[in-house]
């Protein structure tokens, strides 16, 4: 199937974080409270996709009270963390949102995301992930994660569906 007709039945937009809207690096003070660095082009994408009509999920094998302030104040549509078994979890998700699997775009990073990344209609994966993470993807992003991956896959999506002038026709004129 070609990339615009993956993209034309794109509904769910999920995405793990760190390595994906983080460059997955993760800093620890020594009080324990954990620090991430979000890219803020990433955040934007996600509203974009959001007012084009989309659902966005995180799916994430880590908890931290920083994935909940960010996926809150971007108005995710499911978060779910401390996943070890992500399949699973998106298949409840998608069951949840009455969604089909050629309906999710799923971003990853690593070895925990192949099977999702397999399942969904379009499997992504950063430009920096393993080669085996890579070769099950759908499409391979020209950027690592953490550097504008989600927004180089909102573009890519609306782009190919003719959404794209929509969504930024209030910032051009």
């Amino acid at each position: 199937m070609k990339l615009a007709q993956r993209c034309a039945a794109i509904r769910l937009l999920l995405t793990d974080v760190d390595g994906v809207l983080t460059d997955g690096g993760v800093i620890l003070d020594n009080a324990g409270v954990e620090t991430k660095c979000f890219n803020i082009r990433d955040g934007l994408a996600i509203r974009l996709w959001q007012q084009a009509g989309g659902k966005s999920g995180i799916v994430t094998g880590r908890s931290s009270q920083i994935v909940k302030l960010r996926a809150a104040e971007l108005e995710f549509d499911v978060v779910r963390q401390g996943v070890k078994d992500k399949l699973p979890e998106v298949q409840e998700i998608a069951a949840s949102l009455g969604v089909k699997p050629e309906e999710i775009a799923y971003v990853g990073d690593d070895l925990p995301d192949v099977p999702a990344i397999r399942y969904a209609g379009l499997g992504i994966a950063v430009g920096d992930a393993p080669e085996e993470v890579r070769a099950a993807a759908d499409y391979v992003t020209s950027v690592p994660g953490g550097k504008g991956a989600v927004r180089e896959v909102v573009e890519l999506i609306l782009k190919n569906t003719d959404r794209w002038d929509d969504v930024i026709r209030k910032y051009m004129a």
